[in-house]
């Protein structure tokens, strides 16, 4: 086993956060921004990209680094070490309301490809890489970019996503169509591709996007019920404006449908 072994536990509902437990000199990496708590013995050091390279010099800690560069993630990671004797416990925290999905790369094939700002942290030993698209149509139409993020290794990664979370498992050949937004992930089996809605009226007016992702069996795929982009744009829909009235949700009939919903004030 290349990577640290750690034991967990996952507390919440609505808004999770995860409790890795550390046996002497273990070690989990984590994205800035999601650590919640420690044990006194732990410490905390701040590294070039996600480890998994540290062992091959400069360059190879460079090259870590890079990788997360064109994700749009910081070039660095936290480590966080038990340096005590005994059990020492960290717990990490979701973003925003949704779950935690506890990864055991090693009965994942060794990789996990998802969403770029879905990874929450994992074993040290984990690499946290780039998935590059082999179809130009996915990085200008798929809604994640034109690169995904994969996580490949033998240890627990974990990672998080907004409101429900349901797994499907595809059968060979099985085809199952996504929102693009709602995708949070598949194994390495699953063949990802990008396919137009079609219609002139589904893309003028069905309001749910021009694309959406198909994925090919076998595999797992990861969906998630309120990606947070929808959220961030739904709250930003009913922010008030100039005047103090709110834009209401894609009504292009302005002051007319005011008051027609009775917002005449």
């Amino acid at each position: 086993m290349s990577a640290h072994v750690i034991d967990y536990k996952i507390e919440g509902d609505e808004m999770q956060f995860v409790e890795i437990e550390l046996d002497p000199q273990e070690s989990v990496i984590a994205e800035s921004g999601s650590f919640m708590m420690m044990d006194s013995g732990i410490t905390m050091s701040t590294i070039f990209g996600d480890g998994s390279g540290q062992s091959e010099g400069v360059l190879g800690k460079l090259f870590s680094a890079g990788k997360r560069l064109l994700t749009g993630e910081s070039l660095f990671m936290t480590v966080f070490t038990n340096t005590e004797f005994g059990k020492k416990h960290v717990s990490f925290a979701s973003p925003y309301p949704g779950r935690i999905v506890p990864l055991d790369l090693s009965k994942n094939q060794g990789k996990f490809i998802c969403q770029k700002d879905a990874f929450l942290c994992a074993a040290k030993g984990v690499s946290i890489g780039i998935e590059f698209s082999k179809k130009l149509g996915r990085g200008l139409f798929g809604g994640e970019g034109f690169i995904m993020q994969k996580l490949e290794g033998d240890g627990m990664a974990f990672v998080h996503a907004g409101g429900t979370i349901t797994k499907k498992t595809l059968l060979p050949g099985e085809i199952l169509k996504v929102d693009t937004g709602c995708l949070v992930g598949f194994t390495q089996s699953v063949h990802y591709d990008i396919e137009f809605v079609g219609g002139i009226k589904n893309s003028l007016f069905g309001g749910e996007g021009l694309f959406f992702a198909s994925l090919q069996g076998p595999g797992e795929v990861y969906i998630q019920s309120l990606p947070f982009s929808r959220l961030a744009n739904r709250v930003l829909s009913m922010a008030p404006r100039t005047g103090g009235k709110s834009q209401g949700e894609g009504s292009i009939l302005g002051g007319i449908g005011d008051l027609l919903d009775g917002d005449n004030r």
